[in-house]
Protein backbone atom coordinates (compact mmCIF):
# COMPACT_ATOMS: atom_id res chain seq x y z
CA UNK A 1 0.00 0.00 0.00
CA UNK A 2 1.25 3.75 -0.90
CA UNK A 3 2.17 5.78 1.71
CA UNK A 4 0.66 8.79 -0.11
CA UNK A 5 -2.09 8.26 -2.88
CA UNK A 6 -3.19 11.72 -5.08
CA UNK A 7 -5.95 11.54 -7.56
CA UNK A 8 -6.75 14.13 -9.96
CA UNK A 9 -6.54 16.90 -7.13
CA UNK A 10 -7.21 20.28 -8.11
CA UNK A 11 -8.24 23.62 -6.36
CA UNK A 12 -9.57 26.70 -7.72
CA UNK A 13 -9.69 30.52 -6.26
CA UNK A 14 -12.64 32.73 -7.88
CA UNK A 15 -12.13 31.99 -11.52
CA UNK A 16 -8.40 30.97 -11.33
CA UNK A 17 -7.56 27.34 -11.71
CA UNK A 18 -4.88 27.26 -9.43
CA UNK A 19 -4.05 23.42 -9.52
CA UNK A 20 -5.66 21.09 -12.07
CA UNK A 21 -5.58 16.87 -12.41
CA UNK A 22 -3.09 16.89 -10.51
CA UNK A 23 -1.55 13.20 -9.22
CA UNK A 24 0.95 11.44 -7.63
CA UNK A 25 1.97 8.32 -5.52
CA UNK A 26 4.31 7.84 -2.61
CA UNK A 27 5.70 4.30 -1.67
CA UNK A 28 6.69 3.95 1.92
CA UNK A 29 10.40 4.87 2.30
CA UNK A 30 10.50 6.96 -0.86
CA UNK A 31 12.63 10.16 -1.08
CA UNK A 32 10.27 12.35 -3.80
CA UNK A 33 10.79 15.75 -4.89
CA UNK A 34 7.92 18.03 -6.27
CA UNK A 35 9.91 20.64 -8.37
CA UNK A 36 8.94 23.30 -10.83
CA UNK A 37 9.45 27.27 -11.39
CA UNK A 38 8.72 29.71 -9.04
CA UNK A 39 4.53 29.88 -8.92
CA UNK A 40 3.94 26.66 -10.51
CA UNK A 41 1.94 25.73 -7.62
CA UNK A 42 3.66 23.51 -5.03
CA UNK A 43 3.18 24.94 -2.12
CA UNK A 44 -0.48 25.60 -2.90
CA UNK A 45 -0.35 21.23 -3.22
CA UNK A 46 1.49 21.17 0.55
CA UNK A 47 -1.53 23.18 1.67
CA UNK A 48 -4.27 20.81 0.33
CA UNK A 49 -2.30 17.84 1.80
CA UNK A 50 -2.25 19.20 5.08
CA UNK A 51 -5.74 21.14 5.45
CA UNK A 52 -4.60 24.56 4.64
CA UNK A 53 -6.76 24.58 1.92
CA UNK A 54 -9.58 22.19 0.75
CA UNK A 55 -9.53 20.88 -2.53
CA UNK A 56 -12.08 22.05 -5.13
CA UNK A 57 -12.17 18.16 -6.54
CA UNK A 58 -9.98 14.88 -5.89
CA UNK A 59 -8.80 12.86 -3.12
CA UNK A 60 -6.04 12.40 -1.27
CA UNK A 61 -5.46 9.11 0.70
CA UNK A 62 -2.48 8.51 3.52
CA UNK A 63 -1.93 4.69 4.12
CA UNK A 64 -5.60 3.83 2.33
CA UNK A 65 -7.50 6.68 4.73
CA UNK A 66 -8.90 9.20 2.61
CA UNK A 67 -7.92 12.21 4.54
CA UNK A 68 -9.37 15.02 1.39
CA UNK A 69 -10.77 17.88 3.18
CA UNK A 70 -9.97 17.37 6.98
CA UNK A 71 -8.41 20.02 9.36
CA UNK A 72 -4.33 20.29 9.68
CA UNK A 73 -4.72 19.24 13.01
CA UNK A 74 -6.97 16.30 11.99
CA UNK A 75 -4.07 15.57 9.29
CA UNK A 76 -1.37 15.98 11.23
CA UNK A 77 -2.77 13.13 13.70
CA UNK A 78 -3.30 11.27 10.99
CA UNK A 79 0.37 10.99 10.55
CA UNK A 80 1.29 14.09 7.73
CA UNK A 81 3.87 16.97 9.67
CA UNK A 82 5.41 19.81 7.25
CA UNK A 83 7.70 22.28 7.67
CA UNK A 84 7.31 25.88 5.96
CA UNK A 85 9.62 27.79 3.65
CA UNK A 86 9.60 30.89 5.94
CA UNK A 87 10.47 29.12 8.87
CA UNK A 88 7.81 28.72 11.86
CA UNK A 89 9.61 27.98 15.06
CA UNK A 90 8.32 29.37 18.76
CA UNK A 91 11.06 31.36 18.88
CA UNK A 92 10.65 32.47 22.52
CA UNK A 93 10.75 28.56 23.05
CA UNK A 94 14.14 27.11 24.10
CA UNK A 95 15.08 24.43 21.12
CA UNK A 96 13.96 21.42 23.69
CA UNK A 97 10.99 23.14 24.08
CA UNK A 98 9.91 23.38 20.50
CA UNK A 99 11.18 19.75 20.08
CA UNK A 100 8.91 18.60 23.02
CA UNK A 101 5.85 21.15 21.79
CA UNK A 102 5.27 18.41 18.54
CA UNK A 103 5.82 15.34 21.35
CA UNK A 104 2.52 16.54 22.90
CA UNK A 105 1.06 14.71 19.91
CA UNK A 106 2.47 11.70 21.73
CA UNK A 107 3.04 11.89 25.06
CA UNK A 108 0.64 13.20 26.93
CA UNK A 109 -1.10 13.57 31.04
CA UNK A 110 -3.66 15.46 31.73
CA UNK A 111 -4.37 19.11 33.05
CA UNK A 112 -5.04 17.71 36.76
CA UNK A 113 -1.86 15.62 36.57
CA UNK A 114 0.66 18.80 35.43
CA UNK A 115 -1.08 21.12 37.68
CA UNK A 116 -0.37 18.86 41.29
CA UNK A 117 3.02 17.03 39.93
CA UNK A 118 1.74 13.46 40.06
CA UNK A 119 4.33 10.77 39.53
CA UNK A 120 2.90 10.63 35.86
CA UNK A 121 3.98 14.13 34.78
CA UNK A 122 7.47 13.94 35.88
CA UNK A 123 7.47 10.26 33.96
CA UNK A 124 6.18 11.50 31.28
CA UNK A 125 8.42 14.61 31.17
CA UNK A 126 11.33 12.52 31.51
CA UNK A 127 10.39 10.13 28.95
CA UNK A 128 9.55 13.64 26.43
CA UNK A 129 12.90 15.13 27.45
CA UNK A 130 14.66 11.88 26.33
CA UNK A 131 12.96 11.54 23.07
CA UNK A 132 13.48 15.33 22.36
CA UNK A 133 17.52 15.05 23.09
CA UNK A 134 17.14 11.90 20.82
CA UNK A 135 16.06 13.71 17.93
CA UNK A 136 18.10 16.96 18.40
CA UNK A 137 21.46 14.91 18.10
CA UNK A 138 20.65 13.83 15.12
CA UNK A 139 20.73 17.33 13.74
CA UNK A 140 23.81 18.25 16.16
CA UNK A 141 21.57 20.80 18.01
CA UNK A 142 21.83 18.43 21.16
CA UNK A 143 24.23 20.45 22.86
CA UNK A 144 22.35 23.95 22.29
CA UNK A 145 18.86 22.25 23.86
CA UNK A 146 18.64 25.49 26.05
CA UNK A 147 19.14 27.50 23.47
CA UNK A 148 16.62 30.10 22.53
CA UNK A 149 15.30 29.20 18.80
CA UNK A 150 15.54 32.83 18.04
CA UNK A 151 19.29 32.52 18.85
CA UNK A 152 20.07 29.97 16.55
CA UNK A 153 21.98 30.82 12.76
CA UNK A 154 19.63 30.42 10.08
CA UNK A 155 20.64 26.97 9.26
CA UNK A 156 20.55 25.93 12.14
CA UNK A 157 16.65 27.23 12.87
CA UNK A 158 15.91 25.07 9.97
CA UNK A 159 17.26 21.59 11.37
CA UNK A 160 15.36 22.53 14.27
CA UNK A 161 11.90 22.58 12.40
CA UNK A 162 12.49 19.61 10.55
CA UNK A 163 13.57 17.89 14.46
CA UNK A 164 10.17 19.64 15.36
CA UNK A 165 7.97 17.92 13.16
CA UNK A 166 9.95 14.57 13.21
CA UNK A 167 8.57 14.73 17.08
CA UNK A 168 5.34 14.24 15.86
CA UNK A 169 6.01 10.58 14.57
CA UNK A 170 4.93 11.08 11.21
CA UNK A 171 3.93 8.69 8.36
CA UNK A 172 4.91 10.98 5.68
CA UNK A 173 7.35 14.37 6.05
CA UNK A 174 6.49 17.48 3.84
CA UNK A 175 9.59 19.71 3.37
CA UNK A 176 8.75 23.00 1.99
CA UNK A 177 12.19 24.10 0.37
CA UNK A 178 14.40 23.36 2.97
CA UNK A 179 17.30 24.69 1.61
CA UNK A 180 16.08 28.14 0.86
CA UNK A 181 18.52 30.88 1.86
CA UNK A 182 21.03 28.48 3.17
CA UNK A 183 25.11 28.72 1.24
CA UNK A 184 26.05 25.94 -0.77
CA UNK A 185 28.10 24.07 2.60
CA UNK A 186 24.73 24.62 4.32
CA UNK A 187 22.96 22.80 1.73
CA UNK A 188 25.05 20.16 1.10
CA UNK A 189 25.09 19.17 4.93
CA UNK A 190 21.17 18.94 4.73
CA UNK A 191 20.68 17.25 2.03
CA UNK A 192 22.76 14.49 3.45
CA UNK A 193 20.93 15.14 6.72
CA UNK A 194 17.62 14.38 4.76
CA UNK A 195 18.88 11.20 3.12
CA UNK A 196 20.10 10.32 7.05
CA UNK A 197 16.61 10.94 8.41
CA UNK A 198 15.18 8.99 5.62
CA UNK A 199 17.35 5.88 6.46
CA UNK A 200 17.68 6.26 10.31
CA UNK A 201 13.63 6.60 10.65
CA UNK A 202 12.56 4.71 7.41
CA UNK A 203 10.85 8.00 7.09
CA UNK A 204 8.86 8.73 3.71
CA UNK A 205 9.53 12.53 2.81
CA UNK A 206 7.92 14.77 0.07
CA UNK A 207 10.48 17.41 -0.78
CA UNK A 208 9.54 20.59 -2.65
CA UNK A 209 12.32 22.32 -4.41
CA UNK A 210 12.71 24.76 -7.67
CA UNK A 211 16.58 23.70 -8.16
CA UNK A 212 16.59 20.33 -10.41
CA UNK A 213 19.91 19.86 -9.28
CA UNK A 214 19.47 19.72 -5.81
CA UNK A 215 16.74 17.48 -5.84
CA UNK A 216 17.71 15.57 -8.23
CA UNK A 217 20.59 14.84 -6.32
CA UNK A 218 18.86 13.38 -3.21
CA UNK A 219 15.39 12.25 -4.84
CA UNK A 220 14.31 8.43 -6.36
CA UNK A 221 11.64 10.03 -8.04
CA UNK A 222 10.19 13.28 -9.51
CA UNK A 223 7.07 15.28 -10.34
CA UNK A 224 7.34 18.85 -12.16
CA UNK A 225 4.73 21.38 -11.69
CA UNK A 226 3.82 24.63 -13.82
CA UNK A 227 1.28 26.45 -13.82
CA UNK A 228 -0.66 24.10 -11.62
CA UNK A 229 -0.43 21.03 -13.95
CA UNK A 230 1.67 18.05 -14.23
CA UNK A 231 4.24 18.40 -17.08
CA UNK A 232 6.12 15.32 -16.17
CA UNK A 233 7.26 12.30 -13.63
CA UNK A 234 9.63 9.58 -12.70
CA UNK A 235 13.26 8.67 -12.54
CA UNK A 236 15.07 12.07 -12.02
CA UNK A 237 16.92 11.28 -15.32
CA UNK A 238 14.20 11.00 -17.89
CA UNK A 239 12.10 13.66 -15.96
CA UNK A 240 14.97 16.34 -16.37
CA UNK A 241 15.44 15.66 -19.84
CA UNK A 242 12.18 15.73 -21.06
CA UNK A 243 11.43 18.62 -23.50
CA UNK A 244 8.63 20.26 -21.98
CA UNK A 245 10.43 20.89 -18.49
CA UNK A 246 13.64 22.00 -20.18
CA UNK A 247 11.24 24.50 -21.73
CA UNK A 248 9.69 24.98 -18.39
CA UNK A 249 12.75 26.01 -16.65
CA UNK A 250 14.94 27.80 -19.39
CA UNK A 251 12.23 29.36 -22.07
CA UNK A 252 12.07 29.04 -25.65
Amino acid sequence: MATLEVSNLGISFGGLRAVDNFNLTIEKGQLYGLIGPNGAGKTTVFNMLTGVYKPTDGFIKLEGDDITGKSTIEINKAGIARTFQNIRLFKELSVLDNVKVGLHNIYKYSTLTGILRLPKYFKTEKLMNDRAHELLSVFGLDGEADTLASNLPYGKQRKLEIARALATNPKLLLLDEPAAGMNPNETKELMDTIKFVRDKFDMTILLIEHDMKLVSGICEKLTVLNFGQVLAQGDPSDVLNDPEVIKAYLGD
